[in-house]
């Protein structure tokens, strides 16, 4: 079995003649033609020739090489923008869990007429101090929102607003 290479003009401009696959003397497994339009030489693979000339394939890798570099450095500032903001996360974290709302228990007895306050300010009115009173329940360290406080009713105002 065995493969011609046509003629054909080098890079320089020289023109090199026509040989058969294999080349006398040479490898009798190369005995296909192989290589690009203007670089050709005998070799053992069938699908090795490309029909375009060898600076195109210069070109080809160059490009191929810009675009890598280009996606690397896209990565690159991908990673280290990841890392800058999972430090920011963590360093800006509370050193210690949050206790809760800020509310304590009212320490007088509500007025017996009825309140016909109503919203925030009416709310409000009843628990004078913004500080919660949890010395009697432990912190639980597992626990994002702590139980803090014991809601107790004494009255209910049943009549309403007039």
């Amino acid at each position: 079995m065995s493969s011609v290479c046509s003629g054909y003009y080098t890079p320089e401009k020289a023109f090199v003649r026509g040989f058969t696959c294999p080349k006398p003397g040479g490898d009798q497994r190369a005995a296909f033609c192989c290589g690009f339009n203007d670089v050709k030489y005998c070799c053992d693979d069938p699908n090795s020739f490309f029909p375009y000339e060898y600076g195109y394939m210069w070109w080809l890798s160059v490009g191929a090489l810009v675009g890598l570099s280009i996606a690397a450095v896209v990565l690159l500032a991908f990673l280290i923008t990841v890392c800058v903001l999972c430090y920011l996360f963590i360093a800006t974290k509370p050193s210690r869990l949050d206790s809760g709302l800020p509310l304590s228990a009212p320490e007088t007895e509500p007025s017996p007429e009825p309140s016909h306050a109503s919203g925030p300010q009416g709310f409000r009115r009843h628990f004078p101090n913004s500080k919660l009173d949890c010395a009697n329940q432990p912190a639980e360290p597992e626990r994002l929102f702590q139980r803090c406080f014991v809601a107790t009713v004494s009255r209910v105002n049943d009549e309403g607003p007039s």
